[in-house]
């Protein structure tokens, strides 16, 4: 017969083995689960967005900026990122969405009502008062509704899309590039 302390010694290491091989098989598990998430893996190399979808948003992985010093998942640190990559980059020094209008418009940017691809949409009258921006993608000519790209408005971190009507502008800014001195 064994002695009691042997067995209880026994128990606990096994026990403990079976954490350790459930946390491991766990671990390596993972990475397989969060790659077959992904709905088009060219994109998540290429650095675009992907991985994950969340309601009617895309989880973003994609590459930020070294400069994109605006917090992480907001509207402000999509935007950003979505000027950089369309070759008219923005300061990061603009603040709250809700001041961005204006810091635009000091840095010689037009802000005005008419939506256009490219442009940025601001509100101030958003998120308690820290407003919202989005990139705006397209603008259909025929019946002037338009198409933002944003992030942060169905999560953290989730980019989305939502379509406005041409009556809709006038209750938005919209930071257009900058013009020519």
């Amino acid at each position: 017969m064994m002695p009691l302390l042997l067995r209880k010694k026994l128990v606990s290491f096994k026990v403990e083995t079976g954490v350790i091989l459930g946390i491991v098989l766990f671990l390596l598990i993972l990475p397989g689960v969060a790659v077959a998430s992904i709905p088009d893996i060219d994109s998540l190399i290429s650095g675009e967005v992907s991985a994950g979808n969340s309601g009617d948003g895309i989880y973003y992985t994609g590459n930020s900026p070294e400069d994109n010093t605006y917090a992480w998942g907001n509207c402000t640190y999509w935007v950003f990122i979505m000027r950089k990559n369309d070759g008219h980059p923005i300061s990061n020094t603009w603040g709250n969405a809700a001041d961005w209008a204006l810091n635009a418009q000091l840095q010689g940017y037009k802000v005005d009502q008419s939506p256009a691809a490219g442009a940025i949409m601001q509100t101030a009258n958003s998120a308690g008062g820290l407003g919202h921006v989005a990139y705006v993608t397209k603008v259909d000519p025929a019946t002037g509704s338009w198409t933002i790209s944003e992030m942060n408005a169905k999560g953290l971190n989730v980019v989305s899309e939502r379509t406005f009507t041409v009556l809709d502008a006038q209750k938005y800014n919209f930071i257009h590039y900058k013009e020519a001195p």
